[in-house]
């Protein structure tokens, strides 16, 4: 089930960001800065409108706290506020569980300790065995897809998987 089953109070925060990983580095600032708790969901979202950029959303387990939320991310004016998520296909990056997913975990163990609904394999018919090694690179960003948190994963060095998501990838012609 996606943020907005999880909890009915969340905004959207539109600081202009290019990519991804700038996003990721100010959902961890904003939501360290604001001391949210745990059940606290954060995404990042694609916008593909005549001015690309990535948007933060941020769904929380209360109607006050978003509303303080709200009012400090206005104060300290953190880009453009909009009610509710911009749409239901976010990158999680902050979830619940999130934390635990360090090392190398077995896809039931990855699945028992967080929030993520499933495990993908790319290429790969089914799920994978739960016994299944996920190196995790402490990177881990499922994708919430028809309401359900997926992971997509790729095969690996002897016989373990890790998530699609690099967490230092290469930029596109960094050789150039």
């Amino acid at each position: 089930m996606g943020p907005a089953l999880v909890t009915p109070y969340a905004l959207t925060v539109d600081a202009g960001v290019r990519d991804l990983r700038a996003a990721d580095h100010l959902l961890h600032e904003l939501t360290d800065g604001l001391a949210l708790p745990e059940g606290t969901w954060g995404c990042t979202h694609l916008v593909r409108d005549d001015r690309p950029r990535v948007v933060l959303s941020l769904a929380l387990p209360s109607a006050p706290l978003l509303r303080t939320t709200w009012e400090r991310l206005a104060e300290a004016g953190q880009g453009a506020l909009s009610p509710g998520l911009p749409d239901p296909a976010g990158r999680a990056v902050l979830y619940p569980g999130a934390s635990a997913l360090t090392g190398t975990l077995t896809v039931a163990e990855l699945l028992a300790r967080s929030a993520i609904d499933r495990v993908t394999v790319l290429g790969a018919p089914g799920d994978p065995d739960p016994g299944t090694r996920v190196v995790t690179r402490d990177h881990v960003r499922p994708q919430w897809q028809h309401g359900t948190l997926v992971l997509a994963a790729t095969p690996a060095l002897g016989g373990t998987l890790v998530p699609f998501e690099a967490p230092d990838p290469t930029p596109c012609c960094a050789d150039h």
